[in-house]
């Protein structure tokens, strides 16, 4: 045996084998770096899914609420009312939504008249600090917009 030879398996053995115990720190190592985006990710879409129903919600029954109004000057009180139900059902903060409502003519409870309501939502990014407002959108504007018609034989 020569001295080279000798020199490589002192070597050998004093490294080991190359792949013992490496596995399972890739897998932990790749698991983390895969699953931690994913996750958030995840929560993303669910809370602007929530945004979107939400939304979708408030149109719809601040609409309902206006166009069922026995005398206009209640409109939108209850309007505002019912679409406030629809965003705290989903946990959206009053300072974060808004509702916006218009009339194809006057009055707006006329019979067969269209009410179009429009209410937005600023959902925040989770766990985003302020700070980074400026250099990326910590905040995405979901809205919905639905058209109401005031029955034919109601309204003032």
């Amino acid at each position: 045996m020569t001295g080279r030879d000798r020199v490589a398996r002192w070597v050998q053995r004093r490294l080991g084998r190359g792949d013992d115990g490496r596995a399972i720190i890739e897998f932990v190592f790749l698991g983390v770096v895969m699953l931690v985006p994913l996750c958030y990710l995840v929560m993303t879409l669910a809370v602007l899914q929530a945004a979107a129903y939400s939304a979708t919600t408030a149109a719809r029954e601040a609409g309902r609420a206006f166009t069922t109004a026995p005398v206009e000057g209640q409109g939108m009180p209850r309007a505002l009312a019912a679409a406030q139900v629809a965003f705290e059902d989903f946990g959206f903060l009053p300072e974060e939504t808004s509702v916006a409502l218009s009339c194809d003519g006057s009055p707006c409870l006329r019979p067969d008249a269209r009410v179009s309501v429009t209410t937005t939502i600023r959902v925040r990014l989770p766990y985003l600090p302020t700070f980074l407002g400026d250099a990326i959108p910590t905040v995405i504007p979901v809205s919905a917009t639905h058209v109401a018609t005031v029955d034919r034989f109601g309204g003032s």
